[in-house]
């Protein structure tokens, strides 16, 4: 029976190594960049009125606003085709510091997003993968009759 357990051992180790790096590397990433949280345009208006509100990031090729609000929470709104100027005009009336991303930095941002989706669910397919063939391997070592 021990022989039987033996040869997965190592599959198992290998998998869990795998699963340890991604949670790391995924934790690392998580904690160098703020985490923004999405809220509707009725929140943001709210906070602006409310002066709640300490900075401000615009995205024009994303049509977003990056916020950060003077408790130190982030937040995101996007906001509809023409309506930027608008909105940055009721933001500098309240004298609040308002920031634009470059024409790179901001075609790097919508990259970014982009690719984030596509990486998830390789990540994710490899590690279903991996999953399935440590199965499989457990399953016909069960199966197979021991020898003597």
């Amino acid at each position: 029976m021990t022989s039987q357990l033996r040869a997965p051992l190592p599959v198992l180790a290998v998998l869990l190594a795998l699963v340890a790096l991604l949670a790391g590397s995924a934790a690392a990433w998580a904690e160098s960049t703020p985490t923004y949280t999405k809220e509707s345009l009725s929140e943001y208006e709210a906070q602006l009125h409310g002066g709640q509100i300490e900075s401000v990031i615009v995205n024009k090729r994303l049509r977003s606003l990056r916020i950060t609000l003077k408790d130190g929470s982030h937040v995101f709104v996007k906001y509809g085709k023409k309506e930027g100027p608008k909105y940055y005009a009721a933001i500098t009336a309240k004298h609040i510091p308002l920031t634009f991303l470059s024409v790179e930095a901001a075609k790097k941002e919508q990259e970014k997003a982009s690719k984030h989706h596509k990486i998830r669910y390789i990540v994710g397919g490899v590690l279903i993968a991996a999953l399935v063939i440590a199965a499989v391997i457990l399953f016909i070592r069960r199966r197979r009759p021991e020898e003597d």
